[in-house]
């Protein structure tokens, strides 16, 4: 598999913590949403398929291991959002805010 973050896939994503995982996963999709709001598709959903792929790598983290049901189901809620027809009815705020407290806990 050809990753964007090959550092992060090869071990180092392990040394993060959950909170610090999804913060740098919400960072991505801010991102996303930030060119989703310009207007530019490509860039958007390159930020949003680096997203999936630090939630894939956070998934795969055995310390998370708990936590696979919630984990599993964000990354269904974005590849729906991003990808798909929005069947759950997500907005940016809404995505925004779950991202964000994983940010103001790591600091």
């Amino acid at each position: 598999m050809n990753f964007r973050h090959p550092d992060l896939a090869a071990g180092r994503w392990r040394e993060f913590s959950l909170a610090e995982q999804l913060a740098h996963v919400g960072s991505e999709v801010s991102r996303a949403l930030n060119w989703q709001e310009k207007a530019n598709r490509k860039l958007c959903l390159g930020a949003a398929e680096r997203a999936l792929e630090l939630l894939w790598l956070t998934t795969g983290d055995d310390k998370n291991r708990g936590r696979l049901r919630e984990l599993t189901r964000v990354r269904e809620v974005l590849a729906d959002y991003f990808y798909g027809p929005n069947r759950f009815g997500s907005t940016p705020a809404l995505l925004r805010g779950y991202f964000d407290a994983f940010a103001r806990a790591t600091r």
